[in-house]
């Protein structure tokens, strides 16, 4: 049986919730699946795939995320690998400007070329004004009134898009021989 590794990093929870997420609809169909923080330095022996996903602040995946898919680099492009980031707020999908929101960050399509990804989603995310900032920076930008203003309050995961894109992983599993972990 195929076994996926859900890798995730995660300020508030709202990433370890999507990675969960994926894991379920994984194993909904039939392949074995894991969910592990990359803080935690997940090992890579035992999984034939992987589900890589950050949450994205500022265009940027989480230090640990980086970092882990750094360190395991030259082991994950010998396996099927996917990324996701998780992170703009709201409903809209594209700014004023007409831009979307679902942007890949850049540092995330570096890291795709880097270990050879066959694919990278952004999906919103989730702000929850009464948690406790994670860092001294969150602190400060929460303390600019502007900023909270534009952070619209909520929990804007579409899971039917993150269910259809772990499908799509799962399909895509089926058809491809994966490398004995």
């Amino acid at each position: 049986m195929t076994h996926v590794l859900v890798v995730y990093a995660t300020k508030h929870g709202a990433t370890r919730g999507i990675a969960e997420r994926i894991g379920e609809t994984l194993r909904s169909q039939g392949l074995d699946c894991s969910i592990a923080d990359a803080k935690d330095d997940p090992v890579t022996s035992g999984a034939d795939a992987f589900v890589i996903g950050s949450a994205a602040y500022v265009g940027k995946w989480l230090k640990e995320a980086t970092e882990w898919v750094q360190t395991y680099e030259s082991f994950l492009r010998t396996r099927p690998v996917w990324l996701f980031s998780s992170g703009p707020v709201g409903t809209e999908t594209v700014d004023k400007q007409g831009n979307s929101v679902l942007v890949e960050p850049e540092a995330v399509t570096e890291l795709a070329k880097s270990i050879g990804a066959r694919g990278t989603q952004t999906f919103f995310g989730a702000w929850d004004p009464t948690q406790s900032p994670a860092s001294i920076g969150e602190r400060f930008a929460l303390m600019i009134p502007k900023v909270k203003e534009l952070l619209p309050i909520g929990d804007y995961r579409d899971w039917d898009a993150i269910d259809e894109w772990a499908l799509e992983i799962a399909h895509e599993l089926e058809k491809v021989p994966v490398a004995a972990g």
